[in-house]
């Protein structure tokens, strides 16, 4: 029988196991304070065992692996360096950047975090996802989200538990929203190129521990996030977590060895001269074709049904899960999700994309998938540039068949994290990412975009209401659509980034005292119109009509028209959902 890994107490022992089939010995680090004891472990197989006397909850501990070291060929055992078990559950402190991670031979226990015992944890009776498809999913980068909340308390605000006070709840229900989306709060560790320009990683996609809640986000750990999902659960209101299972934060070739590479460098995929491959863009990828990688995935979602009661996942790059090494749609882990009892019935979304070779796999994933679909995003903004054509938007409309078939699996957006805010696409034509320190070369360069007739911030009235009006035909387009729909936290209210489309590496809060109420109003109605009809968008009904403005059905020739001023949906049936009217750009094509 395969032990279980990671650190656990077992009546009047604790013990502790980890992964390490490569490894020549490991030991067991325990602290107390900064005074560290090794203890030998014992070697079963693939896993090094150690077991202590007394319940250890509170203890803090690490690991040291002993063994050859050859980067060139994938092999990094180091015993001066402090490893993370790659099943802890909570840390004692952040991850931060240092030189000394990546030289051979010098010691890091004074800056790498050491993993906590946390104990027996409370388990979360099993519910059906609090979510249905075709409703709202609100996507959240939680210190961003509540950094400036007037109405949290100070030493919540940027942590999770922020997100259970009554004041965002009743911002959560006045937007209708079936489920937020937590961008990461697992344990990272920012890029090597940041802290030399005074940045810092503020999204959180680049983690090392993939269990482990990131102490500053969830300083209360386990306890703090399980609470706060009783808490939007109350409200109706599910909690998604995004999940980044495709790399670890130990970068590339150059970078640090914290946790797997030490313990497990067979974990990341690698070519056949034993160099990294980066089908990720982050220095490494996890190789889905080795058991113990999808074990670790799935144990990780396990625990945060079992003991937070999370409703479902969203995976970040995630044709890396299919990936061995190219992708399959029939790639076991689908299957062994699926087997699991726990997580057989959460909610799954795909970022159906990564660097790769065939990278690119939107409506590819197994069919009880989600998947976010870009090409909603581009064809909405390009029909409301003037640019795009009608026949496309209706098709992203009606729940974008030619990609998903009969079973509308989309997750429809206009933005997200990742790119320009609403409000920057209809007040920028180009990228501002200066302050990346990239030169702004980093983000994307087509956004589909406009600048209603100024670069940025005017105070010109025309310029203004020609933004107002392009936002709010932005958005009654994604709340009119088929599928499963997603808004980023503080797009219902006019949020920007002065124009910058990868502030992964900028603080830019949401500034609860400036945003603007009058969108979020209008917001607040659309979704609330969404909401009372919410099954009948969740598929496109087979009878749908399409009629022109005059209410005469709409012929072929009617789609690519340019005369053709617009057209009305008008779904049958019994929970017939509002009528959806959309009118053609007024403004040239090319107009931005």
């Amino acid at each position: 029988m395969t032990p279980r890994l990671g650190a656990h107490c077992a009546g009047s022992v604790t013990r502790f196991a980890v992964r390490a089939p490569l490894a020549e010995a490991v030991e067991l680090c325990l602290f107390d304070g900064e005074a560290e004891t090794r203890r030998p472990m014992i070697r079963q197989g693939d896993i090094w065992l150690a077991e202590l006397p007394g319940e250890r909850s509170g203890t803090r501990y690490g690991y040291r692996a002993h063994g050859p070291y050859d980067p060139a060929r994938n092999l990094w055992f180091d015993p001066a360096k402090l490893l993370v078990d790659p099943y802890a559950l909570e840390l004692d402190r952040r991850f931060m950047q240092h030189p000394r991670l990546a030289a051979y031979g010098e010691d890091t226990a004074d800056i790498v975090p050491r993993a906590v015992v946390t104990g027996p944890l409370a388990q979360v009776h099993p519910a059906p996802p609090h979510f249905q498809r075709g409703g709202l999913i609100y996507e959240v980068n939680v210190r961003g989200f509540s950094l400036l909340h007037p109405d949290v308390p100070p030493a919540q605000r940027g942590t999770i538990a922020a997100l259970a006070h009554p004041a965002v709840i009743a911002h959560l229900k006045k937007l209708h929203v079936s489920a937020v989306e937590l961008m990461p709060i697992i344990a990272w560790i920012d890029e090597r190129h940041l802290p030399p320009l005074r940045l810092a990683n503020n999204w959180g996609y680049n983690p090392v521990a993939m269990m482990a809640l990131d102490p500053g986000l969830c300083p209360g750990g386990v306890a703090e996030l399980r609470e706060t999902v009783a808490a939007l659960h109350a409200a109706g209101i599910g909690v998604i977590l995004d999940l980044v299972f495709n790399h670890s934060g130990e970068s590339d070739i150059h970078g640090g060895t914290l946790s797997l590479r030490g313990l497990d460098p067979e974990a990341y995929a690698h070519a056949p001269d034993g160099s990294l491959i980066n089908d990720t863009g982050c220095g490494n990828t996890l190789d889905y074709a080795n058991p113990a990688v999808r074990r670790l995935t799935l144990d990780a979602l396990e625990h945060f049904v079992r003991h937070c009661g999370i409703d479902g996942f969203r995976f970040d790059l995630a044709p890396v899960l299919a990936r061995g090494p190219g992708f399959d749609a029939a790639a076991p882990i689908f299957a062994e999700i699926s087997a699991r009892p726990l997580l057989s019935d959460r909610i799954m979304i795909a970022e159906p994309w990564d660097i790769g070779p065939g990278g690119y796999q939107l409506g590819n994933f197994a069919p009880n998938w989600l998947e976010w679909n870009d090409v909603f995003r581009d064809d909405v903004r390009r029909f409301w540039k003037g640019t795009g054509s009608l026949g496309a938007l209706a098709t992203r409309l009606a729940g974008s068949a030619d990609l998903f078939g009969d079973d509308c699996r989309s997750v429809n957006f206009l933005a997200s994290h990742d790119g320009f805010t609403l409000a920057d696409t209809v007040a920028y034509e180009h990228r501002h990412n200066e302050a990346n320190g990239e030169d702004n070369r980093d983000g994307h360069g087509e956004n589909h975009s406009w600048n209603c007739g100024a670069e940025g911030p005017s105070d010109d009235p025309h310029i203004l209401v020609r933004r107002a009006d392009d936002l709010r035909a932005l958005l009654g387009t994604l709340f009119a659509s088929t599928g499963t729909i997603m808004l980023t936290a503080g797009d219902e209210c006019g949020r920007s980034q002065q124009g910058n489309n990868n502030a992964y590496c900028q603080d830019m809060p949401v500034d609860w005292e400036g945003r603007d109420t009058t969108l979020e109003d209008h917001v607040a109605a659309l979704s609330a119109k969404r909401a009372a009809h919410v099954a009948a968008f969740a598929q496109f009904p087979e009878d749908g009509q399409w009629l022109t403005l005059d209410g005469a059905p709409m012929t072929p020739g009617d789609w690519e028209n340019p005369e053709t001023p617009g057209f009305i949906h008008r779904p049958p049936g019994e929970h017939e959902r509002p009528a959806i009217r959309i009118d053609r750009p007024t403004r040239e094509a090319g107009w931005a």
